[in-house]
Formats: structure tokens, C-alpha cells, sequence
């Protein structure tokens, strides 16, 4: 959620930054390597691949004519023209292609040594390599048994990887099997439990580049790694045990065991916000400040863009303290759904591309700036609509509608579902989706709102007799509530002033999660059992015996 306080903080810092920036150019991403692997195998030397017992093999690649179609539309359909069911078209095909009947027919063995002898036919051309490796009982001195496993390469001058036939891919993904950049490493992460004697068959197909301006040079392998690590990929060690958790009920001591440690698993951020866990297995989440939703990859600890511009495309995005997105969440179908502060509307991405307006009006009039999104299980989606995304918030010239809302959209239709909250701001539904709960957030008069209410949700999907449930008024701060995350036992974990409040379903203070830095908001990950937080700067995570519902399910 945008908050005024914060935001002002915020324009002071981009203020004096944009002043240093006129003699330093800023950093935009980063790549660190936290800490030296324990074992390394060089497969380009002849005593590196004997320790995994590597055989290197290579065949090239044939460009072919071929036919496909147009994108459509075709008999059957397809009307956005999204697929090939339009009209025969000419184009080209690599031969032979991963999985192909043929793939193996072609390679010949090479040795390590001879990796940097030049490949391919210049100009517009592609290599496959391929590598057989068996995972040792020892490297060194040392059993290898549950350590992790990173095979890496780079090649000259870009690189795919499959490992054992596979290649994961996902939108806004770098690396990990896919390009990751010119004359870049590309890591793939093998196993994080090493058992000796597994074999892995990794595919490398080798590109020559760039594309555009094609050069007068060849496909080589700069270099070739497997690096072991102990106790997984390395983190920072100062990140390991962060938070202080505080038991106030008995009770608590079930849904987070004593001892557990919140971690903090990425930092850098301007103000993360609205988190959403993938299906595909990573973790997405808002910088509404920076107009970006970002991609954290637990298996690799790395962060990525995974959309740019992701709230606001408008010529006067300067004038906005929050213009990006805020709240995620994802359908049965896998599409994300995304509240959109500066374009002040609901979205959906297709799986395909296209993007679907979902919502941007209510009876003629726009939307304040649409902050947080849940899903009923039905699939009807839920948004709060309260005006921090707007540059002046409550006063802003834009606004149009006088209240702030909670709307439904359902069956194509918005419908306008309570104006009881000055500040609407996080929402769930309780496990058995008899009831919902919205979080308040009025900095209009912040210390007399700071509440949580109840509505029982109608077979409609409306919600009626809506009543506050918990009052946190008495918290001192300068601030209010802001995200909800529900466990399975229907146990609220609530963003409010002093950390991160866990409420029973009748009301009763459990305990607190205090961060270095207040989560904004929570999503439920990994195996459901984890919750990630969102938090100004940084991202957290802890483990939650009793586990949450992903938005999907």
C-alpha cells in the first residue's frame, strides 16, 4: 500500500540520489557470487572431467526449410491470432532438435582440451555439445553425499542448456537453462542433495552472435564448471537468523514452532509489495515505486525482472510516488492478475500474451488506484481500491469516485461491494470462504482507524453485516494495516504497526514476527508452509506449520 509517510521519505532519498547520479551512473542490476564453491571440477582439463568421469561429445547444426502456419485464425477458432492455425507460411528450423528421433545420431566425441576449438559454419550458426557426467562418492578429500551441485558454462558467444532432456523456462527468466546474455555463465543447478553415482546427460546448444549484426567468428567453450557447495548455495551469513519471534499464547507455539528463524532472502529494493507464489515453483512480488514486478527464484537465490512498467505507462509517471503495481494474484488457469496503481485498474495476463482488462471503471467512473487482489474459488476476484497510488491521494485532481471501495468482479461484471474502510488495503477469506476480511489504512485519521473487519460473504459473492474484528489502535506508530495472509486453521497474519500481528479466528492475539524492516505484505510459498514477507527494502521468509492456500488452488 502507498504510504504517505513513506513516500515522502522516498522522493527525499530519489531527490538526493538523482543528484549523485549526475556523476555516478546507478546500478541496475547485480549478480554477486556470495561465497567460493567448497569443490570445483574444470571439465575443459583433462584431470577436472576425469574427477566426474566426463565424456564431451559435439555434432552441428543444420538450418532447414520447413512450412508452418500463421497465427489465425483458424476453423477451430483463435480468434486473437495467437496460434498456428492460419495460413501455410515458409520459414526455417534447427536440425537436429533436443528429443528429436535423430538428436543422437550426430555426435562425435571430443576431448576437454579440444573445447576451444572453433565450431559451426560462422556467420548464422549453432553447435550442439554434449556432456555425460557421473557425480562422485569424494571430491578431494571430502563425501559429497548431500551437497549442492551447480554445472556452469560459457560459451562463445551465447548458450541453451537442457540437463537429462529438460529446460526450465519461465517468463522473465535469465539464465538457468535459458540465454543468459553475451558471452555470459550459464548456471544450472543439478541437485541440492547429491547422491553418489548419479549421471547426468546436460545439452548445450551454442550460438553464434550477435544475431543482428552477424560476426566473422565461431562457437567455442570459454569455460566449463560443476561446483559443489555444502549446505546448499551460498547466502550471506548475516542473513540467516534476522527477526525475533514472540510467543503471547500458548497456541502460538503449534503454528510456528520455538526457534524458528525468519531469514532474509533478497534485498536492494525501493518498497516490495503484493507477493504472489508460482505454480512453476518462484516467487513474484511488486516494487510499486519502480514500476516493476520482480521474479526471486528459491532454487537459485536469484532475483530478476520479471516485469518492467508494470503499473503505469502514462507521460506523467513523475508525479507519482507509487505508480507501479501492488497486489498479484494468480488463477486455476495460471494467468496473473495484477492491481495496477497509475493505470488504476485490474489486469490479466495472458497465458499466451495478450492483456486483458478486467476492470478500470465503476458506474463511469475510474478507480482510485486499486492496491490488493484475492481470488474466491471460484474465480471471482476481490480488490481494494483505496487512492495511495495517486499522487495526491485523497485530494488528487484525478479522483472520481467519492468513497473507497471494495470491489467483486464476476462474470465480466464489477460490482461495488462495501465503502465501509477509509483506507482499504490487505484482504483474504477465511478457509472455508464463509467470511472476509479487509485491513484499514486512513492516514486521514491513522490512529482511530486502525482496524480489521469481518463481512460474511452471501452465496452471491456480496458481502453483508460487515464489523470490525480487531482494533489496533493501540499501537503507537505512525502508521496502520496494511496486508492479510489466512492460514489453513483460519489464523490471521497481519501487517500492522510493530510487525507482523498473528490473530486467532476469534480474535486473540497469538504472537509477533518482528522484522528488520515491516512487512508490507505475505504470500504463501514453496511447499505452502513458508510464508515469504514483503518488507520496504527486502524480502523475508519463515516457516508456518499450519501453511496457507496458494491463490491458485
Amino acid at each position: 500500500m502507498s504510504k504517505i509517510y513513506k513516500v515522502i521519505k522516498i522522493q527525499l532519498i530519489l531527490f538526493l540520489l538523482l543528484l549523485i547520479g549526475i556523476a555516478v551512473f546507478s546500478q541496475e542490476t547485480r549478480q554477486l557470487a556470495l561465497d567460493k564453491p567448497f569443490a570445483v571440477a574444470d571439465l575443459k582439463t583433462t584431470d577436472g572431467a576425469a574427477l566426474l568421469n566426463t565424456k564431451w561429445f559435439v555434432q552441428p547444426v543444420h538450418i532447414i526449410n520447413t512450412t508452418f502456419k500463421q497465427p489465425g485464425p483458424g476453423t477451430n477458432g483463435d480468434p486473437l491470432k495467437l496460434y498456428p492455425t492460419g495460413a501455410g507460411v515458409q520459414t526455417n528450423h534447427l536440425h537436429p532438435q533436443i528429443g528429436s528421433v535423430d538428436f543422437e545420431n550426430g555426435f562425435k566425441p571430443i576431448a576437454a582440451t579440444e573445447l576451444e576449438n572453433r565450431k559451426g559454419t560462422g556467420l548464422f550458426s549453432f553447435v550442439w555439445y554434449k556432456t555425460e557426467l557421473t557425480i562422485p562418492a569424494t571430491i578431494g578429500t571430502a563425501s559429497t553425499k548431500d551437497m549442492t551441485a551447480v554445472f556452469e558454462i560459457t560459451v562463445d558467444d551465447y548458450s541453451e542448456i537442457w540437463v537429462n532432456g529438460k529446460q526450465h523456462q519461465s517468463f522473465g527468466q535469465s539464465g538457468n537453462g535459458v540465454i543468459a546474455g553475451y558471452n555470459t555463465r550459464n548456471r544450472v543447478l543439478l541437485t541440492e542433495h547429491i547422491k553418489a553415482g548419479e549421471k547426468f546427460v546436460i545439452y548445450i546448444l551454442g550460438i553464434n552472435g550477435t544475431i543482428g549484426k552477424l560476426p566473422d567468428n565461431y562457437i567455442w567453450v570459454r569455460s566449463a564448471f560443476v561446483d559443489f557447495y555444502k549446505n546448499g548455495l551460498p547466502v550471506k551469513k548475516e542473513w540467516a537468523d534476522v527477526g525475533k519471534i514472540y510467543t503471547i499464547n500458548p497456541k502460538f507455539n503449534t503454528i510456528i514452532t520455538a526457534g524458528t528463524k525468519v531469514e532474509k532472502v533478497a534485498d536492494g529494493f525501493s518498497f516490495t509489495e503484493g507477493p504472489v507464489w508460482h505454480p512453476d515453483g518462484y516467487l513474484l512480488f511488486s516494487d510499486p515505486n519502480t514500476n516493476t514486478i520482480y521474479r526471486y527464484d528459491p532454487s537459485t537465490h536469484n532475483v530478476t525482472v520479471y516485469i518492467s512498467h508494470s503499473g503505469y505507462s502514462g507521460a506523467d509517471i513523475g508525479e507519482y510516488g507509487q505508480p507501479g503495481s501492488n497486489g498479484l494474484a494468480i488463477d486455476k488457469e495460471g494467468r496473473l492478475i495484477v492491481a495496477q496503481h497509475g493505470n488504476r485498474r485490474i489486469i490479466r495476463h495472458e497465458k499466451k500474451g495478450p492483456m486483458t482488462i478486467l476492470a478500470d471503471k465503476i458506474d463511469g467512473k475510474r478507480f482510485n488506484s486499486p492496491n490488493d487482489v484475492v481470488l474466491k474459488s471460484d474465480g471471482t476476484v476481490y480488490f481494494t481500491d483505496p487512492p495511495y497510488g495517486l499522487p495526491s491521494f485523497y485530494t488528487d485532481k484525478r479522483k472520481e469516485t467519492e468513497w473507497q471501495g471494495i470491489y467483486m468482479i464476476q462474470n465480466g461484471k464489477v460490482q461495488l461491494v462495501s465503502t465501509d474502510l477509509g483506507g482499504p488495503n490487505g484482504l483474504a477469506f477465511s478457509p472455508d470462504e464463509k467470511y472476509f476480511y479487509a485491513t484499514n489504512w486512513d492516514i486521514r485519521d491513522i490512529h482511530t482507524t486502525k482496524t480489521i473487519w469481518r463481512y460474511e460473504v452471501q452465496p452471491d459473492g456480496t458481502l453483508k453485516n460487515g464489523k470490525v474484528f480487531f482494533d489496533f489502535n493501540f499501537t503507537e506508530d505512525e502508521e496502520a494495516l496494511d496486508g492479510l495472509k489466512i492460514d489453513k486453521e483460519g489464523n490471521l497474519f497481519v501487517s500492522a504497526p510493530g510487525g507482523l500481528w498473528i490473530l486467532s479466528p476469534d480474535a486473540k492475539i497469538l504472537g509477533k514476527v518482528v522484522t528488520p524492516e515491516r512487512p508490507a505484505n505475505m504470500a504463501w510459498g514453496d511447499d505452502g508452509k513458508t510464508l515469504y514477507m514483503t518488507a520496504h527494502s527486502s524480502i523475508y521468509k519463515m516457516r508456518v506449520n499450519t501453511g496457507g492456500k496458494f491463490s491458485w488452488e
